[in-house]
């Protein structure tokens, strides 16, 4: 095995989901670096190591082994060393998928200082907003989009700090650094930081500006343990020594730390990383098949994209497992995706202030339209609005019990804000805003965010289920589940749908697809207001923003 599991933990190979959840322990080592501890460890004893399989829709590739990783990061921390960043100071990293982003984050790791990845999707505003809440020294973004010209007018407006500024990209451009450039002249030879510059374990490593799908984005703070809790990540995904695992995101959000660096390099598997301009699901699957990759992760939609297509056209000879998280999984795209491929799609549930607390784990047999069950060192409970637990059947708050414990991977708390932290982690819980229910067998049944929940004539009625029953419907592609004011039931149920690509709206469909829902699920959970649209409101990590479709109609009542 040439993976560094037996490193950090003191049982690797499990029988059983309940041999796996009473027997999972890490051990955290002193001042434990990521950076140090995994990649350079790595490099000196594996070298040539796979780590990243990149490419893009140029037709350029780029495989890069662990030798390769350390000098690149260490060239990299050499050039942040001259640009004056030293441990503490944050540095926003918008680089989409370009291979930069490892060299950045693990020389960030190196340095102590804190990363803050961001989307390339930002403007002036979202940047000002940043770069205030974070106190951010520096950035290095993408040269494209228009990204470099937003940091220029946040910079412009923000004259009292001194933003350095650094692009990837193949031309020069006034008043930046460019990064390649920069990356060329730097020196291999890099000091490890001593004394009071050395890490420990509970620094701050890396802060998420959440992406929020209600109100504005919170800093999520984790310290340089936050790897370890990854390594559950990593379980739930199945990934394989000397694999290939494909998680689907984007390095602005926290699921490319789910699925691209932190557990599957601990357990030995390389990361595929597709940096493409505009999502196309026919060539998602050819580059897939085309590389070779062993495990997949993507949330629900790109599911949906994927089952559209003829996957007979590909080569799955190599993929072994597919797991999926960011939404729920509506039961149509379960059935469907094993149907033509023959594998389950093992859905799992977590958070930015998190990791994977509840998934189907590869010892446990999926209940499609389940989370699953919860995760090691995860005390999962549900708890009703009164503080109670919950009975089976009864839905409640998903609350992570803390009161013995910090389990790994879960958040320090709101960066710079108590008073949020304080709000959502009181009285030994970290309650997470989500609602759920647990049949009796173990299984977690999602219902919806909190402030989600639909109130209709007395009824209280999560979303997940009403979408589920939507989008089992041929004619449907994705469906976002709201409520609308109405004088008499406070609230009706309003469906958005996205069609798909053989149908067209029309009057008479709304009428079948109300008709459809009413023989599948309770007829009280019907949509009595549809509303056809070319696409959902979505965040980057692609969760939809259903309080972008009632912030719409908050004034409109349904008679």
């Amino acid at each position: 095995m040439s993976s560094l599991t037996n490193l950090f933990l003191l049982k690797t190979e499990f029988e059983s989901y309940n041999d796996f959840k009473e027997n999972f322990t890490i051990k955290i080592p002193e001042n434990f670096n990521f950076a140090y501890d995994v990649v350079d460890e790595y490099a000196e004893l594996y070298p040539d190591k796979t780590a990243l399989v990149w490419c893009n829709d140029n037709d350029e590739d780029r495989i890069i082994n662990f030798k390769e990783l350390k000098e690149f990061s260490d060239k990299t921390a050499n050039f942040f060393q001259e640009c004056g960043i030293k441990k503490g100071d944050k540095v926003m990293l918008t680089l989409k998928s370009r291979y930069e982003f490892w060299f950045c984050i693990l020389a960030l790791h190196k340095l102590g200082a804190i990363t803050i990845p961001a989307t390339h999707m930002l403007k002036t505003k979202d940047i000002i907003y940043r770069l205030e809440k974070a106190d951010i020294k520096m950035v290095v973004c993408i040269a494209e989009d228009g990204v470099p010209q937003y940091f220029d007018e946040a910079d412009e407006q923000m004259k009292e700090i001194n933003l350095i500024k650094a692009v990837v990209g193949d031309e020069n451009r006034k008043g930046w650094f460019n990064f390649r450039e920069e990356i060329k002249k730097a020196s291999p030879d890099f000091q490890k930081p001593s004394g009071d510059q050395k890490t420990i374990n509970e620094d701050p490593m890396l802060v998420y500006f959440s992406s929020g799908t209600t109100g504005l984005p919170k800093m999520v703070e984790h310290d340089f343990t936050y790897p370890f809790g990854h390594i559950i990540t990593a379980y739930w995904q199945n990934v394989l020594d000397d694999g290939l695992h494909y998680t689907v995101a984007d390095t602005g959000w926290a699921k490319a730390m789910w699925g691209q660096i932190y557990g599957q390099w601990i357990m030995g598997s390389a990361v595929f990383v597709y940096d493409y301009e505009r999502f196309d699901s026919a060539h998602m699957l050819e580059k897939s098949s085309k590389y070779g990759v062993t495990t997949f992760c993507a949330p629900p939609t790109i599911y949906r994209f994927l089952i559209q297509e003829d996957l007979s056209k590909y080569d799955f000879s190599n993929l072994k497992y597919a797991v999926t998280a960011g939404e729920p999984l509506n039961p149509e795209v379960y059935n469907k995706f094993h149907e033509l491929t023959g594998l389950r799609l093992m859905e799992g549930f977590g958070q930015t202030e998190c990791v994977a607390c509840v998934a189907n784990f590869p010892w446990i047999k999926p209940r499609p339209g389940s989370m699953g069950k919860p995760s090691p060192n995860y005390d999962i409970e549900l708890m009703d609005s009164d503080g109670n637990p919950c009975d089976i059947g009864e839905e409640g708050e998903i609350v992570i019990k803390t009161s013995q414990q910090k389990p790994p991977g879960l958040f320090n708390g709101y960066y710079r804000d108590q008073v949020k932290t304080k709000e959502v982690w009181h009285d030994g819980y970290y309650h997470t805003g989500d609602t759920a229910w647990m049949d009796e067998d173990g299984y977690l049944w999602f219902v919806g965010r909190n402030d989600d929940i639909i109130k209709s004539s007395g009824y209280r009625i999560g979303p997940f289920e009403v979408e589920s029953a939507v989008i089992s419907h041929p004619a449907v592609l994705e469906s976002a589940i709201t409520g609308v004011p109405h004088p008499i039931r406070g609230q009706v149920i309003k469906a958005t749908i996205v069609l798909t690509k053989d149908y067209e709206p029309s009057e008479e469909l709304k009428l079948e697809i109300q008709d459809h829902v009413k023989q599948v699920t309770a007829p009280y959970k019907y949509p009595r207001v549809i509303e056809f649209v070319d696409e959902l409101p979505k965040t980057i990590s692609g969760k939809i923003r259903r309080i972008e479709i009632r912030s719409k109609d908050q004034y409109k009542t349904v008679k």
